[in-house]
């Protein structure tokens, strides 16, 4: 069932098995793998079922790093999370990202590709994508259009997976229904309070932004915020020990990691139309479900000793036709009049996504309704012409040039890390601040690609590359060139020691026995891979340890009263 914490006749207090804090991409892929069982989930989403300006202010943070990443607007509190705005993008890591690699340091997995695969089949599933056979990592896919040809060298294509729906949308009824499951919305976890010998969470402690008060008291407890919100609990969940729960060797909050993403280059190849459909994500009218990206092979990795990296290809368009213009100038002229609800869904899905085409001279509506009337109707012809492109998979308007996006890997840095500031938010919790780091290796990464792509890409295509003058420098390179792709990772990054990591191999807390950290921020390195499969693999692999252990139904810990509200 789902019910709102704000409606003061549903209860304050909840009993379960299992606590699941989030309701995004982890935390959904766990409560739908006991749906119809005999277990109790109870999931606590601090958001409502789309996107609200209440509780997002609550991501509101500061960010103190060389990089600046606004918390505020990298993430989603809603019912199925950040993924209600993703791109879709299902690709698993690929086997060398599990392994250790000599020139990354604190690289390596303590779990290996092979053990994660079958949980690969079955997250897709989840993800709505047909279950596709993996080739050291990579989809095996028909295209419709033929990419960049296999000749050994440097650059290869990985094939993606790209999922239909939205996880609201293919979830929601189904929680709805579920006897077993309790969707708690509106309802944020200030604190997990620990037993005094900090070895296990004895309950919850839950708000509403309306006041409401309550506790959560399960046998075993998982956070699926994401990897910023993660840290973040840990740390304010100080009733016990001032350093947070699991924080013993000052773990928690580091080696934060994004896919810094970085513009490397321009492109112009002979044939921009024939590129530009190879590596679109749009296949004439409908989304492609499958798609290449540009990637360096592992071979090239070891031997120019760099990251794992992707580049895509951003179409730059001419000056649009006077209907197109007026077209989308026409869209703009009544945000005025939007809720402020939407303006907040407009503005984190803007930073939540990197355009696959882009205007180099953005239109702004400087004219009249009427004004934009006329020109919609004396644009009809570009119109019609710009449906046509759209029929046969091309963008609208014509290509000017490329512009190289790379999308990188970030070496792990125990120095970029997730903090306590001062300030506090709406429920006086203290808010985070992200402070992110890139390392030498991360900048020896962008420069080696960005000749690696350029010249491999003019060698199969043609053409002419210029790439940034910031890449012919050497040293630390500007920080305002890079910006995050909002895939959060590895503040609590997984090990099998303590000294370490924060949790161990099944995702549990190093020295909690019922306490387990679902999400990217377990990860200990990222590839490029997009990340939400690979969560959704480690939550339907967390969900069958749970059951597994939940099999012994071990007592249910004593409850206890409620504080007075």
């Amino acid at each position: 069932m789902i019910i709102d914490y704000l409606d003061a006749k549903s209860s304050a207090d909840f009993d379960a098995d299992v606590c699941v804090v989030g309701a995004g991409a982890a935390g959904l892929a766990i409560a739908h793998s006991f749906v119809g069982s005999g277990v109790r989930v109870c999931v606590l989403e601090s958001g409502g079922l789309r996107e609200e300006r209440g509780p997002q202010l609550l991501n509101d943070g500061k960010s103190v790093g060389e990089v600046q990443l606004d918390p505020a607007t990298a993430r989603l509190r809603a019912f199925g999370g950040s993924c209600n705005l993703w791109g879709g993008g299902c690709t698993p890591l690929a086997p060398q990202d599990f392994a250790r690699r000599h020139w990354v340091p604190e690289s390596g997995w303590p779990l290996a590709y092979d053990a994660l695969k079958p949980y690969y089949v079955r997250a897709q599933a989840f993800c709505g994508v047909d279950a596709k056979e993996f080739v050291d990592g990579c989809s095996e896919l028909p295209l419709s259009l033929k990419p960049l040809p296999s000749d050994g060298g440097d650059l290869v294509n990985w094939f993606c997976m790209r999922s239909p729906f939205s996880f609201e949308r293919a979830y929601r009824e189904e929680m709805a229904r579920a006897a077993n499951v309790t969707v708690v919305l509106h309802c944020s976890l200030l604190e997990l309070i620990a037993s005094r010998c900090e070895t296990r969470i004895d309950e919850a402690r839950i708000a509403s932004l309306s006041g409401r008060r309550g506790f959560v008291r399960a046998r075993h407890y998982v956070l699926a915020c994401g990897g910023m919100e993660n840290a973040r609990i840990l740390l304010l969940s100080n009733s016990v020990s001032a350093r947070g729960v699991g924080n013993d060797r000052d773990l928690v909050g580091r080696y934060f990691m994004d896919h810094p993403i970085v513009k490397l280059g321009v492109f112009s190849p002979p044939s921009l139309e024939r590129l530009v459909r190879s590596y679109s994500w749009i296949k004439a009218i409908r989304p492609a479900v499958n798609y290449p990206e540009i990637s360096l092979a592992d071979d090239s990795q070891r031997r120019h000793q760099i990251l794992n990296c992707r580049v895509r290809p951003v179409a730059i368009e001419k000056s649009p036709p006077r209907g197109i213009a007026a077209l989308r100038n026409f869209r703009q002229v009544d945000d005025s009049a939007i809720s402020e609800d939407e303006l907040v869904r407009r503005r984190i899905h803007s930073a939540l996504k990197l355009p696959v085409h882009q205007s180099a001279e953005p239109t702004r509506p400087e004219t009249g309704v009427v004004d934009l009337m006329r020109d919609l109707v004396l644009g009809a012809g570009g119109l019609a012409r710009a449906t046509g492109r759209k029929l046969i998979g091309l963008p609208a308007v014509a290509t000017d040039h490329l512009e190289l996006f790379g999308f990188f890997e970030q070496a792990p840095n125990r120095d970029s890390r997730i903090t306590l500031g001062d300030e506090t938010d709406a429920l006086g919790q203290r808010k985070l601040q992200v402070d992110w780091r890139l390392t030498a290796l991360d900048w020896h990464t962008y420069r080696s690609a960005a000749k690696l792509f350029g010249e491999g890409l003019v060698k199969h295509f043609g053409g002419a590359y210029l790439p940034e003058a910031w890449v012919a420098s050497h040293g630390p390179g500007d920080p305002a060139h890079v910006r995050g792709a909002a895939h959060h990772l590895g503040t609590t990054r997984m090990s099998e020691s303590p000294d370490t990591g924060v949790v161990d191999v099944d995702c549990r807390i190093h020295g909690v026995s019922n306490l387990y950290v679902a999400g990217s921020s377990v990860f200990p390195s990222g590839g490029w891979a997009f990340p939400t499969l690979t969560l959704v693999a480690l939550g339907i692999r967390l969900a069958d340890h749970l059951r597994h252990r939940l099999r012994d139904r071990e007592p249910a810990q004593e409850s206890r009263p409620a504080a007075a509200q």
